[in-house]
Protein backbone atom coordinates (compact mmCIF):
# COMPACT_ATOMS: atom_id res chain seq x y z
CA UNK A 1 0.00 0.00 0.00
CA UNK A 2 2.75 2.45 0.95
CA UNK A 3 3.78 2.23 -3.03
CA UNK A 4 0.54 3.65 -4.10
CA UNK A 5 0.38 7.07 -5.31
CA UNK A 6 -2.31 9.61 -4.26
CA UNK A 7 -4.53 8.80 -7.17
CA UNK A 8 -4.12 5.32 -7.01
CA UNK A 9 -4.75 5.27 -3.53
CA UNK A 10 -8.19 6.74 -4.43
CA UNK A 11 -9.25 4.42 -7.28
CA UNK A 12 -8.35 1.72 -4.81
CA UNK A 13 -10.28 2.89 -1.93
CA UNK A 14 -13.45 3.20 -4.26
CA UNK A 15 -13.00 -0.23 -5.40
CA UNK A 16 -12.70 -0.89 -2.25
CA UNK A 17 -9.31 -2.96 -2.13
CA UNK A 18 -8.67 -1.67 1.76
CA UNK A 19 -9.96 0.67 4.11
CA UNK A 20 -8.92 3.97 4.57
CA UNK A 21 -8.13 2.23 8.21
CA UNK A 22 -6.53 -0.18 7.04
CA UNK A 23 -3.55 2.12 5.34
CA UNK A 24 -3.54 4.19 7.70
CA UNK A 25 -2.23 1.32 10.64
CA UNK A 26 0.14 0.27 7.79
CA UNK A 27 1.81 3.85 7.18
CA UNK A 28 1.77 4.65 11.15
CA UNK A 29 3.13 1.01 11.36
CA UNK A 30 5.87 1.69 8.68
CA UNK A 31 6.52 5.51 9.91
CA UNK A 32 7.06 3.61 13.57
CA UNK A 33 9.83 1.21 11.83
CA UNK A 34 11.50 3.68 9.39
CA UNK A 35 11.57 7.41 10.84
CA UNK A 36 13.81 7.19 13.34
CA UNK A 37 16.29 6.68 10.49
CA UNK A 38 14.70 10.08 8.87
CA UNK A 39 13.65 12.31 11.97
CA UNK A 40 10.85 13.84 9.20
CA UNK A 41 8.02 13.76 11.58
CA UNK A 42 8.02 16.14 14.80
CA UNK A 43 4.60 14.92 15.85
CA UNK A 44 2.83 11.43 14.85
CA UNK A 45 -0.66 12.21 15.86
CA UNK A 46 -2.01 8.44 15.78
CA UNK A 47 -5.28 8.28 17.60
CA UNK A 48 -6.62 11.75 15.28
CA UNK A 49 -5.71 9.79 12.15
CA UNK A 50 -7.10 6.32 13.18
CA UNK A 51 -10.74 8.98 13.84
CA UNK A 52 -10.25 10.33 10.91
CA UNK A 53 -9.94 7.32 8.84
CA UNK A 54 -13.00 5.51 10.51
CA UNK A 55 -14.84 8.45 9.62
CA UNK A 56 -13.47 8.42 5.91
CA UNK A 57 -14.58 4.99 5.94
CA UNK A 58 -18.37 5.86 7.08
CA UNK A 59 -18.77 8.59 4.59
CA UNK A 60 -17.52 6.05 1.80
CA UNK A 61 -19.91 3.31 2.86
CA UNK A 62 -22.66 6.16 2.76
CA UNK A 63 -22.00 6.56 -0.61
CA UNK A 64 -19.36 9.65 -0.91
CA UNK A 65 -15.87 9.07 -3.07
CA UNK A 66 -14.03 12.02 -2.96
CA UNK A 67 -10.82 11.60 -4.17
CA UNK A 68 -9.12 12.57 -0.77
CA UNK A 69 -11.56 10.85 1.32
CA UNK A 70 -9.50 8.72 3.54
CA UNK A 71 -5.92 9.97 1.67
CA UNK A 72 -3.08 9.99 4.38
CA UNK A 73 -1.34 13.34 4.78
CA UNK A 74 1.00 15.32 6.51
CA UNK A 75 1.31 18.91 7.76
CA UNK A 76 4.32 20.85 7.86
CA UNK A 77 4.44 21.66 11.52
CA UNK A 78 3.91 25.81 10.74
CA UNK A 79 0.23 25.21 9.45
CA UNK A 80 -2.41 25.58 12.77
CA UNK A 81 -3.63 22.41 14.24
CA UNK A 82 -6.40 22.33 16.58
CA UNK A 83 -5.20 20.69 19.91
CA UNK A 84 -2.33 19.43 18.35
CA UNK A 85 1.47 21.30 18.91
CA UNK A 86 2.35 23.64 16.96
CA UNK A 87 6.18 23.85 16.82
CA UNK A 88 7.49 25.80 13.89
CA UNK A 89 10.36 23.72 14.43
CA UNK A 90 11.05 25.99 17.15
CA UNK A 91 11.79 25.31 21.16
CA UNK A 92 9.71 29.19 21.46
CA UNK A 93 6.67 27.09 20.31
CA UNK A 94 7.72 24.01 21.47
CA UNK A 95 4.80 23.71 24.24
CA UNK A 96 2.33 25.63 21.73
CA UNK A 97 -1.05 23.48 20.95
CA UNK A 98 -3.09 25.65 18.02
CA UNK A 99 -6.65 26.65 19.30
CA UNK A 100 -7.77 26.48 15.96
CA UNK A 101 -7.13 24.65 12.40
CA UNK A 102 -5.60 26.70 9.58
CA UNK A 103 -7.77 27.33 6.01
CA UNK A 104 -5.79 24.69 4.91
CA UNK A 105 -5.66 22.28 7.57
CA UNK A 106 -9.89 22.58 7.47
CA UNK A 107 -10.05 22.46 3.54
CA UNK A 108 -8.04 19.41 3.81
CA UNK A 109 -9.89 18.01 6.74
CA UNK A 110 -13.22 19.13 4.92
CA UNK A 111 -12.36 16.97 1.80
CA UNK A 112 -11.64 13.74 3.82
CA UNK A 113 -8.13 13.76 4.41
CA UNK A 114 -6.31 11.77 7.05
CA UNK A 115 -3.32 13.58 9.46
CA UNK A 116 -0.71 10.95 9.78
CA UNK A 117 1.05 13.88 11.94
CA UNK A 118 3.06 17.15 11.67
CA UNK A 119 6.63 17.11 9.87
CA UNK A 120 10.26 18.66 10.67
CA UNK A 121 10.97 21.77 9.00
CA UNK A 122 13.56 24.68 9.31
CA UNK A 123 12.76 27.11 12.40
CA UNK A 124 10.36 28.93 11.14
CA UNK A 125 11.26 27.74 8.18
CA UNK A 126 14.36 29.40 7.93
CA UNK A 127 16.67 27.50 6.03
CA UNK A 128 17.36 25.55 3.15
CA UNK A 129 18.82 22.05 4.31
CA UNK A 130 16.25 21.23 7.04
CA UNK A 131 19.07 21.83 9.73
CA UNK A 132 18.18 24.58 11.49
CA UNK A 133 15.44 22.70 13.42
CA UNK A 134 15.11 22.56 17.29
CA UNK A 135 13.80 18.73 16.77
CA UNK A 136 17.03 18.12 14.95
CA UNK A 137 18.30 17.34 11.27
CA UNK A 138 16.11 15.51 8.86
CA UNK A 139 18.02 13.08 6.27
CA UNK A 140 17.95 12.46 2.74
CA UNK A 141 16.76 9.48 2.27
CA UNK A 142 18.66 9.27 -1.01
CA UNK A 143 21.82 9.22 0.91
CA UNK A 144 21.43 9.60 4.64
CA UNK A 145 24.65 11.52 5.40
CA UNK A 146 23.06 14.47 3.16
CA UNK A 147 20.10 17.24 3.52
CA UNK A 148 16.80 17.01 2.20
CA UNK A 149 16.38 20.87 1.61
CA UNK A 150 14.20 23.08 3.62
CA UNK A 151 12.57 24.14 4.67
CA UNK A 152 9.75 21.92 3.87
CA UNK A 153 12.45 19.08 4.53
CA UNK A 154 10.53 16.88 6.55
CA UNK A 155 7.29 16.53 4.43
CA UNK A 156 9.69 15.77 1.22
CA UNK A 157 11.53 12.96 3.37
CA UNK A 158 8.81 11.42 4.44
CA UNK A 159 7.10 11.06 0.89
CA UNK A 160 10.09 10.22 -0.57
CA UNK A 161 10.90 7.36 2.02
CA UNK A 162 7.42 5.94 1.32
CA UNK A 163 6.26 6.92 5.23
CA UNK A 164 2.85 8.84 3.47
CA UNK A 165 1.92 9.68 -0.21
CA UNK A 166 1.73 13.46 -0.43
CA UNK A 167 2.05 16.54 2.41
CA UNK A 168 1.74 20.02 2.85
CA UNK A 169 4.37 22.69 2.53
CA UNK A 170 5.02 26.15 2.59
CA UNK A 171 7.38 28.24 0.16
CA UNK A 172 8.52 31.45 0.72
CA UNK A 173 11.92 31.49 -1.59
CA UNK A 174 11.91 27.69 -3.08
CA UNK A 175 10.64 26.12 0.56
CA UNK A 176 8.81 23.00 -1.31
CA UNK A 177 10.53 23.56 -4.80
CA UNK A 178 14.09 22.75 -3.43
CA UNK A 179 13.03 20.35 -1.07
CA UNK A 180 10.89 18.31 -3.70
CA UNK A 181 14.11 18.71 -6.81
CA UNK A 182 16.47 17.18 -3.84
CA UNK A 183 14.32 13.99 -2.93
CA UNK A 184 12.96 13.39 -6.22
CA UNK A 185 9.44 14.54 -5.58
CA UNK A 186 7.37 16.92 -7.44
CA UNK A 187 6.12 20.30 -5.61
CA UNK A 188 3.98 23.31 -5.91
CA UNK A 189 4.17 26.94 -5.09
CA UNK A 190 1.07 28.41 -6.29
CA UNK A 191 0.66 31.60 -7.23
CA UNK A 192 0.86 33.96 -4.00
CA UNK A 193 -2.71 34.47 -2.87
CA UNK A 194 -4.26 30.85 -4.40
CA UNK A 195 -3.61 29.07 -1.07
CA UNK A 196 -5.08 31.09 2.35
CA UNK A 197 -1.95 31.97 4.66
CA UNK A 198 -4.69 32.04 7.61
CA UNK A 199 -3.39 29.94 10.40
CA UNK A 200 -0.34 29.70 8.67
CA UNK A 201 2.71 30.60 11.05
CA UNK A 202 4.59 33.66 8.79
CA UNK A 203 7.55 33.90 8.02
CA UNK A 204 7.54 36.53 5.56
CA UNK A 205 3.92 37.83 4.96
CA UNK A 206 5.15 38.85 1.32
CA UNK A 207 6.56 36.00 -0.13
CA UNK A 208 5.23 32.84 2.26
CA UNK A 209 2.58 30.31 0.18
CA UNK A 210 1.48 27.24 1.05
CA UNK A 211 1.27 24.10 -1.22
CA UNK A 212 1.86 20.54 -2.06
CA UNK A 213 4.25 17.71 -1.83
CA UNK A 214 3.89 14.49 -3.50
CA UNK A 215 5.60 12.08 -6.18
CA UNK A 216 3.53 12.81 -9.14
CA UNK A 217 1.83 16.43 -11.05
CA UNK A 218 -1.20 14.27 -10.91
CA UNK A 219 -0.91 14.38 -6.83
CA UNK A 220 -0.44 17.78 -6.65
CA UNK A 221 -3.63 18.39 -8.91
CA UNK A 222 -5.32 16.55 -6.04
CA UNK A 223 -4.12 18.26 -3.30
CA UNK A 224 -4.33 21.56 -4.72
CA UNK A 225 -7.98 21.11 -5.83
CA UNK A 226 -8.64 20.87 -2.25
CA UNK A 227 -6.44 23.73 -1.10
CA UNK A 228 -6.87 26.57 -3.33
CA UNK A 229 -9.96 28.96 -3.05
CA UNK A 230 -10.56 32.56 -1.26
CA UNK A 231 -10.85 33.04 2.17
CA UNK A 232 -12.15 35.97 3.31
CA UNK A 233 -10.56 35.18 6.85
CA UNK A 234 -6.84 36.15 4.70
CA UNK A 235 -6.33 39.81 3.56
CA UNK A 236 -3.74 38.25 0.82
CA UNK A 237 -6.25 35.47 -0.36
CA UNK A 238 -6.72 36.44 -3.79
CA UNK A 239 -11.37 36.43 -4.90
CA UNK A 240 -10.58 34.27 -7.92
CA UNK A 241 -12.49 31.21 -9.50
CA UNK A 242 -10.46 28.11 -8.80
CA UNK A 243 -9.50 26.03 -12.11
CA UNK A 244 -10.53 22.27 -12.63
CA UNK A 245 -6.58 21.40 -12.35
CA UNK A 246 -7.34 17.49 -13.12
CA UNK A 247 -9.63 18.23 -16.41
CA UNK A 248 -6.13 20.47 -17.28
CA UNK A 249 -3.88 17.62 -17.01
CA UNK A 250 -4.48 15.63 -20.35
CA UNK A 251 -4.11 18.76 -22.71
CA UNK A 252 -1.53 17.76 -25.40
CA UNK A 253 1.63 19.86 -25.46
CA UNK A 254 1.78 20.98 -29.24
CA UNK A 255 2.33 24.57 -29.55
CA UNK A 256 3.70 25.21 -26.02
CA UNK A 257 6.22 27.65 -25.87
CA UNK A 258 9.27 27.61 -23.42
CA UNK A 259 11.82 30.31 -22.18
CA UNK A 260 15.09 29.14 -21.40
CA UNK A 261 16.57 32.34 -19.64
CA UNK A 262 20.39 32.72 -20.38
CA UNK A 263 21.03 33.48 -16.38
CA UNK A 264 20.34 30.39 -15.65
CA UNK A 265 23.19 28.51 -17.30
CA UNK A 266 25.96 30.29 -16.47
CA UNK A 267 28.94 30.20 -13.89
CA UNK A 268 27.24 28.46 -10.44
CA UNK A 269 25.43 25.73 -11.78
CA UNK A 270 26.89 22.26 -11.69
CA UNK A 271 27.40 21.10 -15.40
CA UNK A 272 25.66 17.54 -14.76
CA UNK A 273 22.40 19.82 -13.80
CA UNK A 274 22.30 21.62 -16.99
CA UNK A 275 22.77 18.48 -18.66
CA UNK A 276 19.83 16.48 -16.96
CA UNK A 277 17.77 20.06 -18.07
CA UNK A 278 18.69 19.90 -21.68
CA UNK A 279 17.69 16.38 -21.40
CA UNK A 280 14.42 17.19 -20.26
CA UNK A 281 14.07 20.05 -22.70
CA UNK A 282 15.01 17.54 -25.76
CA UNK A 283 11.88 15.02 -24.18
CA UNK A 284 9.33 18.63 -24.00
CA UNK A 285 10.43 19.35 -27.61
CA UNK A 286 9.70 15.66 -28.95
CA UNK A 287 6.20 15.91 -27.37
CA UNK A 288 5.33 19.13 -29.37
CA UNK A 289 6.69 22.05 -27.45
CA UNK A 290 9.31 24.79 -29.29
CA UNK A 291 11.96 25.95 -26.87
CA UNK A 292 13.27 29.84 -27.50
CA UNK A 293 16.24 31.73 -25.46
CA UNK A 294 15.22 34.38 -22.93
CA UNK A 295 16.76 37.00 -20.46
CA UNK A 296 15.53 37.85 -17.23
CA UNK A 297 18.06 40.53 -16.75
CA UNK A 298 17.53 41.29 -12.97
CA UNK A 299 17.85 37.80 -11.55
CA UNK A 300 21.29 38.70 -10.76
CA UNK A 301 20.20 41.01 -7.91
CA UNK A 302 17.19 38.25 -6.66
CA UNK A 303 19.36 37.06 -3.88
CA UNK A 304 20.39 40.35 -1.86
CA UNK A 305 16.57 41.99 -2.45
CA UNK A 306 15.07 39.04 -0.81
CA UNK A 307 17.66 38.60 2.04
CA UNK A 308 16.71 42.19 2.92
CA UNK A 309 12.68 41.58 2.20
CA UNK A 310 12.34 38.12 3.75
CA UNK A 311 14.58 39.00 7.35
CA UNK A 312 12.46 42.42 7.71
CA UNK A 313 9.33 40.73 7.21
CA UNK A 314 10.81 38.05 9.85
CA UNK A 315 11.56 40.77 12.25
CA UNK A 316 8.23 42.25 12.46
CA UNK A 317 6.53 38.74 12.26
CA UNK A 318 8.56 37.19 15.14
CA UNK A 319 8.30 40.31 17.40
CA UNK A 320 4.78 38.42 18.95
CA UNK A 321 7.36 36.02 20.34
CA UNK A 322 8.10 37.63 23.69
CA UNK A 323 7.46 35.46 26.35
CA UNK A 324 4.33 37.51 27.64
CA UNK A 325 1.22 35.29 25.84
CA UNK A 326 2.30 32.27 24.50
CA UNK A 327 5.42 30.08 23.85
CA UNK A 328 8.44 29.64 25.67
CA UNK A 329 9.42 32.10 28.89
CA UNK A 330 12.37 32.00 30.45
CA UNK A 331 13.09 30.89 34.35
CA UNK A 332 12.57 33.70 36.99
CA UNK A 333 13.08 37.16 34.51
CA UNK A 334 14.25 39.83 37.18
CA UNK A 335 11.91 42.47 34.40
CA UNK A 336 9.84 42.72 32.14
CA UNK A 337 13.22 43.86 29.86
CA UNK A 338 14.86 40.65 31.10
CA UNK A 339 11.67 38.70 30.28
CA UNK A 340 11.82 39.86 26.82
CA UNK A 341 15.61 39.69 25.88
CA UNK A 342 16.16 35.87 27.55
CA UNK A 343 13.07 34.29 26.36
CA UNK A 344 13.59 35.47 22.95
CA UNK A 345 17.70 34.62 23.65
CA UNK A 346 17.10 31.19 24.18
CA UNK A 347 13.67 30.47 22.50
CA UNK A 348 15.20 31.40 19.03
CA UNK A 349 18.05 29.22 17.36
CA UNK A 350 21.14 30.75 15.88
CA UNK A 351 19.58 31.01 12.09
CA UNK A 352 16.44 32.50 13.32
CA UNK A 353 18.48 35.19 15.51
CA UNK A 354 20.52 35.91 12.05
CA UNK A 355 17.68 37.07 10.33
CA UNK A 356 15.76 38.84 12.76
CA UNK A 357 19.07 41.05 13.39
CA UNK A 358 19.48 41.23 9.51
CA UNK A 359 16.08 42.32 9.37
CA UNK A 360 16.11 44.94 12.10
CA UNK A 361 19.04 46.33 10.89
CA UNK A 362 17.43 46.98 7.57
CA UNK A 363 14.11 48.35 8.82
CA UNK A 364 16.09 50.52 11.40
CA UNK A 365 16.00 54.64 11.04
CA UNK A 366 19.10 55.16 8.52
CA UNK A 367 18.90 52.36 6.71
CA UNK A 368 15.43 51.34 5.48
CA UNK A 369 15.76 53.94 2.14
CA UNK A 370 18.86 52.44 1.63
CA UNK A 371 18.46 48.96 2.04
CA UNK A 372 14.46 47.87 2.11
CA UNK A 373 12.93 50.43 -0.23
CA UNK A 374 15.68 49.77 -2.71
CA UNK A 375 14.99 46.25 -2.35
CA UNK A 376 11.36 46.50 -3.18
CA UNK A 377 12.53 48.61 -6.22
CA UNK A 378 14.40 45.48 -7.01
CA UNK A 379 11.52 43.50 -6.59
CA UNK A 380 9.43 45.72 -9.14
CA UNK A 381 12.14 44.96 -11.69
CA UNK A 382 12.19 41.46 -11.49
CA UNK A 383 8.48 40.80 -11.85
CA UNK A 384 8.65 43.40 -15.13
CA UNK A 385 11.42 40.79 -16.32
CA UNK A 386 8.56 37.93 -16.13
CA UNK A 387 5.74 40.00 -17.57
CA UNK A 388 7.67 40.80 -20.58
CA UNK A 389 9.35 37.22 -20.89
CA UNK A 390 5.45 35.93 -20.48
CA UNK A 391 4.87 37.82 -23.76
CA UNK A 392 7.17 35.94 -25.53
CA UNK A 393 6.72 32.53 -24.24
CA UNK A 394 4.23 30.44 -22.15
CA UNK A 395 6.45 28.72 -19.03
CA UNK A 396 10.11 29.24 -17.98
CA UNK A 397 12.06 26.08 -17.63
CA UNK A 398 15.48 25.92 -16.18
CA UNK A 399 17.46 23.48 -12.96
CA UNK A 400 15.55 23.92 -9.66
CA UNK A 401 18.67 24.21 -7.44
CA UNK A 402 22.55 24.94 -8.91
CA UNK A 403 23.61 21.51 -7.11
CA UNK A 404 22.60 18.02 -5.53
CA UNK A 405 21.47 17.63 -2.25
CA UNK A 406 24.92 18.31 -0.11
CA UNK A 407 26.16 16.67 3.01
CA UNK A 408 24.71 17.05 6.28
CA UNK A 409 26.79 20.00 8.29
CA UNK A 410 28.52 20.88 5.08
CA UNK A 411 27.10 24.43 4.60
CA UNK A 412 26.71 25.49 8.23
CA UNK A 413 29.97 27.61 9.10
CA UNK A 414 28.96 29.53 5.09
CA UNK A 415 24.97 31.01 5.75
CA UNK A 416 25.72 32.35 2.42
CA UNK A 417 26.62 28.88 0.47
CA UNK A 418 23.41 27.81 1.83
CA UNK A 419 21.47 30.99 0.32
CA UNK A 420 22.82 30.46 -2.64
CA UNK A 421 21.60 27.27 -3.22
CA UNK A 422 18.36 29.18 -3.26
CA UNK A 423 18.71 31.36 -6.73
CA UNK A 424 16.65 29.62 -9.10
CA UNK A 425 13.33 29.96 -6.80
CA UNK A 426 13.29 32.86 -4.99
CA UNK A 427 12.45 34.74 -7.90
CA UNK A 428 8.76 33.50 -8.32
CA UNK A 429 8.44 34.25 -4.63
CA UNK A 430 9.43 38.04 -5.28
CA UNK A 431 7.34 38.32 -8.29
CA UNK A 432 4.65 36.12 -7.00
CA UNK A 433 4.37 33.57 -10.21
CA UNK A 434 3.84 30.00 -9.51
CA UNK A 435 6.32 27.11 -10.06
CA UNK A 436 6.48 23.17 -10.09
CA UNK A 437 9.96 21.37 -9.73
CA UNK A 438 9.38 17.98 -10.81
CA UNK A 439 12.04 14.61 -10.82
CA UNK A 440 14.43 14.98 -14.11
CA UNK A 441 17.48 12.61 -13.55
CA UNK A 442 20.27 11.89 -11.22
CA UNK A 443 23.65 13.04 -10.62
CA UNK A 444 25.71 10.54 -8.69
CA UNK A 445 22.65 8.49 -7.51
CA UNK A 446 21.41 12.10 -5.54
CA UNK A 447 17.99 13.04 -7.48
CA UNK A 448 17.66 16.22 -9.74
CA UNK A 449 14.70 18.74 -10.39
CA UNK A 450 13.90 20.73 -12.93
CA UNK A 451 11.79 23.49 -12.36
CA UNK A 452 8.90 25.38 -14.73
CA UNK A 453 7.48 28.99 -14.11
CA UNK A 454 4.17 30.45 -15.21
CA UNK A 455 2.52 33.44 -15.23
CA UNK A 456 -0.40 33.87 -12.78
CA UNK A 457 -2.81 31.62 -11.61
CA UNK A 458 -1.49 29.32 -14.48
CA UNK A 459 -0.94 26.34 -11.95
CA UNK A 460 -2.93 24.09 -14.29
CA UNK A 461 -0.67 25.04 -17.29
CA UNK A 462 2.47 24.05 -15.26
CA UNK A 463 0.69 20.61 -13.59
CA UNK A 464 -0.28 19.78 -17.25
CA UNK A 465 2.96 20.23 -18.39
CA UNK A 466 4.83 17.64 -15.35
CA UNK A 467 1.90 15.23 -15.92
CA UNK A 468 2.95 14.79 -19.58
CA UNK A 469 6.49 14.55 -19.19
CA UNK A 470 5.84 12.26 -16.09
CA UNK A 471 3.82 10.01 -18.41
CA UNK A 472 6.85 10.36 -20.88
CA UNK A 473 9.23 9.27 -18.35
CA UNK A 474 10.23 6.99 -15.23
CA UNK A 475 12.35 9.43 -13.18
CA UNK A 476 9.25 10.20 -10.98
CA UNK A 477 8.60 6.40 -9.93
CA UNK A 478 12.27 5.83 -8.84
CA UNK A 479 12.29 4.95 -5.06
CA UNK A 480 15.36 5.72 -2.46
CA UNK A 481 17.56 2.12 -1.72
CA UNK A 482 16.10 0.65 1.98
CA UNK A 483 12.58 2.25 1.61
Amino acid sequence: MHRLTLAEIARALAAKEFSAEELTRSLLQRIRRLDPQLNSFISVTEELALQQAQAADSRRAAGENGALLGAPIGHKDLFCTQGIRTSCGSLMLDNFKAPYNATVVEKLAAAGSVTLGKMNMDEFAMGSANESSHYGAVKNPWNLERVPGGSSGGSAAAIAARLLPAATGTDTGGSIRQPAALTNLTGLKPTYGRVSRWGMIAYASSLDQGGPLARTAEDCALMLQAMAGFDAKDSTSVDAPVDDYLASLNQPLSGLRIGLPKEYFGAGLDSRIADVVMASVKQLEQLGASVKEISLPNMQHAIPAYYVIAPAEASSNLSRFDGVRFGYRCEQPSDLTDLYKRSRAEGFGAEVKRRIMVGTYALSAGYYDAYYLKAQKIRRLIKNDFVSAFAEVDVILGPTTPNPAWKLGEKNNDPVAAYLEDIYTITANLAGLPGISMPAGFVDGLPVGVQLLAPYFQEGRLLNVAHQYQLATDWHTHTPAGF
